[in-house]
């Protein structure tokens, strides 16, 4: 195994850390407290349901094609639309008014956890689009192509 295919491995692992195990494995083991949460938004039981198992089904398949480069620009791009999301349906800082209040605040508590959720979502559009606005053209016209993270590039023979 050479060191940039470790490297590479190691880098997108680390990034999908946070879901894939951590969050799904949460959700999995203590589904009803989940399915709770969820009520906080939806009020409805089926609907709270359908939104905890369709968050378990983005924190288990988009980290894998993060991991092995199958659509992996896809993956991120949607693992990041996740990322926001949650920032803004269960991170709302702003609700409890008690942000500039000294000492200990619900609100800014969970303004750490917001502005960690966008930040991570920009980490996850930095590997969807790179770092050049051709690759914004690539992604918008080839969605499902993976970026090929673990090919070899071989020097061409002059």
């Amino acid at each position: 195994m050479n060191a940039g295919f470790a490297i590479e491995l190691a880098l997108r692992c680390l990034l999908v850390v946070l879901f894939l195990p951590f969050s799904a494995l949460d959700k999995i083991i203590d589904f009803r407290a989940s399915v709770a949460q969820a009520k906080q938004i939806v009020p409805s039981g089926s609907a709270a349901t359908a939104l905890i198992l369709a968050g378990l089904a983005v924190e288990i398949v988009m980290p894998l094609g993060i991991i092995t480069g199958v659509a992996d620009r896809l993956a991120a791009f949607v693992l990041g639309g996740y990322c926001v999301v949650t920032a803004l349906l269960w991170k709302q800082f702003w609700k409890p008014g008690d942000f500039w209040r000294a000492g200990e605040s619900q609100g800014r508590n969970l303004f750490w956890d917001f502005l960690k959720n966008l930040s991570l979502a920009g980490g996850l559009l930095l590997l969807t689009f790179g770092t050049t606005n051709m690759n914004v053209g690539r992604f918008l016209t080839h969605p499902l192509a993976s970026s090929h993270p673990y090919a070899i590039h071989q020097k061409a023979q002059p």
